[in-house]
């Protein structure tokens, strides 16, 4: 069986940062066929997208319905145009495909259609439903006997979503340990900043007043997070489950949309989109 997943090895740094900036660019060469689209919610996970598909989830792509295979759910839909290339890299699809981002019959749109796209596992759009979703593929595994992760990756906005503390509440009541929770927190959603909209704090508080296990890391730091996921790996199927909250800044890789929340939804022109990729290219170097 091929996975994704080295099972001796260490996270390599170079490999997880250069995937990171592949993620970056990307996002930035489809957005040019899409005309409009979520630059700033991308980068702000890149590392996290990195650190999942290069480290720590045990996929085959040439079976993407393989049952022991590792699920990946996505709260914040709108970054699938950041995830959609590491699908087509890692041979789920070809890569002509990405060519035709969100054109007229193409099965790649803004959100991800797990009908249309191997390798997606939730058909994410409406915020709020993930985690009930990822808890109820938990449930299913060990209804089943599979040894498989749950991993689902929530906005902090989304953390203003009631539905996601009733799916907490029922995760920690069935002590469902292979359901991992990562909350990208950015700080920023579509109308501002989150704690001006609706405050969250304390954050890692209130998830283990849901009796979650908590931990906090750099976002941006692909090792870092591949680390902290990884030492997950070998606890209990009836251990408590876990919330990483992940410090990011929205827009991370080009300077001027970390201070300007407006490119949560955006377009850059030819010439501004490769000046982005150039700088994302430089920093990664």
């Amino acid at each position: 069986m091929t996975t994704t997943r080295p099972l001796t090895a260490a996270p390599d740094a170079d490999l997880l940062a250069d995937r990171a900036a592949f993620v970056r660019t990307e996002t930035i060469r489809l957005i040019e066929i899409a005309g409009t689209g979520h630059y700033s919610s991308v980068f702000s996970c890149a590392e996290i997208f990195a650190a999942l598909y290069y480290t720590v989830m045990r996929t085959d792509p040439t079976q993407p319905d393989w049952q022991e295979r590792d699920r990946f759910l996505m709260g914040k839909g709108h970054a699938a145009v950041g995830l959609f290339p590491i699908l087509a890299d890692l041979g789920y699809f070809s890569k002509d495909l990405l060519d035709g981002y969100t054109r007229l019959g193409s099965p790649l749109g803004d959100h991800p259609d797990m009908t249309k796209v191997p390798g997606i596992d939730f058909s994410s759009g409406s915020i709020g439903h993930a985690l009930s979703n990822g808890l109820g593929m938990v449930l299913g595994g060990r209804f089943h006997d599979r040894e498989f992760f749950t991993y689902v990756l929530l906005g902090d906005g989304e953390m203003q979503e009631g539905q996601v503390w009733e799916a907490a509440m029922s995760a920690a009541h069935h002590q469902a340990g292979r359901l991992v929770a990562i909350v990208d927190r950015n700080g920023y959603q579509l109308d501002g900043q989150v704690d001006e909209v609706i405050g969250i704090e304390p954050l890692a508080d209130k998830w283990r007043a849901f009796g979650w296990e908590v931990h906090g890391v750099d976002g941006h730091d692909a090792v870092a997070v591949a680390d902290v996921l990884l030492g997950l790996r070998d606890r209990p199927a009836d251990a408590p489950p876990v919330c990483v909250i992940a410090q990011t800044s929205k827009g991370k890789g080009v300077s001027y949309m970390e201070t300007e929340p407006g490119w949560h939804l955006g377009y850059l022109a030819p010439d501004d989109a490769q000046k982005a990729i150039d700088e994302i290219r430089g920093a990664s170097a």
